[in-house]
């Protein structure tokens, strides 16, 4: 049999810490005021781009109009296009209140009638205007280094000599359209404003009140005493935010019991010490006692030596159930659980078989070890030292002299679990206490006459770790049992890591 390998822990990656989230008002204020600035951006755009609309469409009837008013007055006299505008209608083409308007008559074959003469010519490309029945083309340009808007409509003149079509050009400054563009700009920009500022307004409002609530489990958490573990109220709190008072109240109890059960430990320990450790002081007493009263007498020396012998029994006794003690403690509260790996539950079975093979060869007792397989288990390999450890230390102990123990591992393909039993040939526990003796501290009745000094923490320590690794636990009489020596076979159940499972 060879040393199985050491498996250490894994090596411990300490992770990078979360990012801050930071508030949680400013993140709600910031997914709520931002969309709807852009949503309240995009409105004013939309409303600014159809108020312009609106507003050429009204510039643009009116400069038709002024378009037909001026060819009302355009006729054929002599065979000749002629274009009769007053002074006072030139008066009002030439200047406006809010701008300029400029005209020009164009004859029957181009030829310049009336009006600016150098007023831009109609592009060959400019559509028909759909919105009027008028003959009527729309275009922009620009006249004298200013941006201006022309109405060009074709108007037929005729008389009894001739007849034709003259074209009727009439265009405006945009100082008018400019003028009402920043108008219709600040009233837009005015109102979107005000309703942003008014939505913000009731946004910071509307999540101080909706996140009053948490701030009231928050100066509730704050609030409790260190000791206090009860529950949150949980419909204090909006149905979303629940499932996170709910996991704290479950947090609280499962802390509750581990508090309870470190309190029960350190109560049970102490009392378990608390014996041992008076007979210490009793036996060193008793020792300093009998060397003062007789320090040169030889027979006082001996009774001394075996007082001292005494003592270091107990202490012995006192070490062993300490360390007990502390290996319960860390079964219970799972320290090792970060050392979770596969590890060869058959080597860690046999090096046990050779550590306390000294023990069992003293009481002439047979320890064999049956393994057919290599088995290996998700586990910590410390923990399941201990637990075999605790089993066989409990096999020697209650087998007699010349009895049998028996290390046993198999594989039970149908469950795809890996076996260990430890049977021995011992006094075995009777049917109704093999449920109690899990319990720490208890004994059974026979396992106190066969061993007075037990410490009743070997088997808690077995279900503390079997529980750890999802491993079953069974206690039966022994296979070849007799009536005066039943025997116990106590079995665990381990399961296969999945890789196994799936080899088969």
């Amino acid at each position: 049999m060879t040393t199985p390998p050491i498996h250490p822990a894994a090596t411990e990656v300490k992770p990078k810490p979360a990012k801050s989230l930071g508030s949680l008002r400013s993140q709600l204020l910031s997914w709520l005021l931002i969309p709807l600035l852009l949503v309240v951006a995009l409105d004013a755009f939309s409303v600014y781009r159809n108020a312009l609309d609106v507003a050429d469409l009204a510039y643009d009837r009116a400069l038709l109009a002024s378009t037909r008013a001026l060819a009302e007055r355009v006729s054929v006299v002599d065979g000749k296009v002629v274009a009769d505008v007053p002074y006072v209608a030139l008066d009002s083409f030439e200047t406006d209140t809010l701008g300029r308007i400029y005209y020009k008559v164009t004859g029957t074959n181009g030829e310049f009638v009336s009006g600016y003469e150098d007023l831009p010519a109609l592009p060959p490309d400019v559509p028909r205007s759909e919105i009027y029945p008028a003959l009527v083309r729309f275009y922009h340009a620009n006249y004298h280094n200013q941006p201006v808007r022309i109405a060009a409509l074709y108007q037929p003149v005729y008389d009894d000599s001739m007849r034709g079509i003259a074209l009727i050009q009439v265009g405006e400054t945009m100082d008018a359209r400019s003028d009402l563009t920043r108008k219709i700009l600040f009233s837009t920009m005015w109102r979107q404003g005000l309703l942003v500022t008014v939505a913000a307004l009731l946004v910071w409002f509307a999540v101080r009140f909706v996140l009053r609530p948490l701030m009231q489990l928050k100066a509730a958490v704050e609030a409790r005493a260190t000791t206090d573990l009860a529950d949150f109220e949980v419909n204090q709190v909006h149905r979303e935010v629940r499932p996170l008072v709910v996991a704290m109240n479950g947090y609280m109890g499962r802390l509750q019991a581990l508090i309870t059960g470190q309190r029960r430990f350190i109560a049970d320990a102490s009392h378990q010490l608390r014996t041992p450790l008076t007979v210490l002081k009793t036996q060193a007493e008793l020792a300093l006692r009998e060397f003062d009263r007789n320090p040169n007498d030889p027979r006082a020396w001996q009774d001394l030596r075996e007082i001292v012998a005494s003592i270091a029994g107990t202490t012995d006794a006192t070490v062993h159930l300490a360390n007990r003690l502390l290996t319960l403690a860390r079964a219970e509260h799972g320290a090792a659980e970060s050392g979770i790996e596969p590890v060869s539950l058959t080597d860690i079975t046999r090096q046990v078989g050779l550590e306390q093979a000294r023990s069992a060869v003293k009481k002439q007792i047979d320890l064999s070890f049956d393994a057919t397989d290599q088995l290996t288990v998700n586990g910590n390999a410390l923990l399941l030292h201990e637990l075999i450890s605790n089993l066989l230390d409990n096999a020697i102990h209650y087998t007699p002299v010349g009895g049998k123990i028996v290390l046993r591992l198999r594989r039970d393909n149908l469950a795809r679990r890996a076996i260990l039993e430890v049977e021995d040939s011992g006094m075995g526990i009777a049917e109704e206490d093999r449920e109690r003796v899990f319990s720490a501290f208890y004994r059974a009745p026979s396992a106190q006459q066969q061993n007075p000094g037990g410490a009743g923490l070997g088997l808690s320590i077995v279900r503390d770790i079997a529980s750890m690794h999802q491993a079953q636990i069974t206690l039966s009489a022994a296979d070849d049992s007799k009536d005066q020596t039943p025997g116990l076979k106590v079995t665990l159940s381990f399961p296969l890591p999945l890789s196994l499972n799936q080899g088969g």
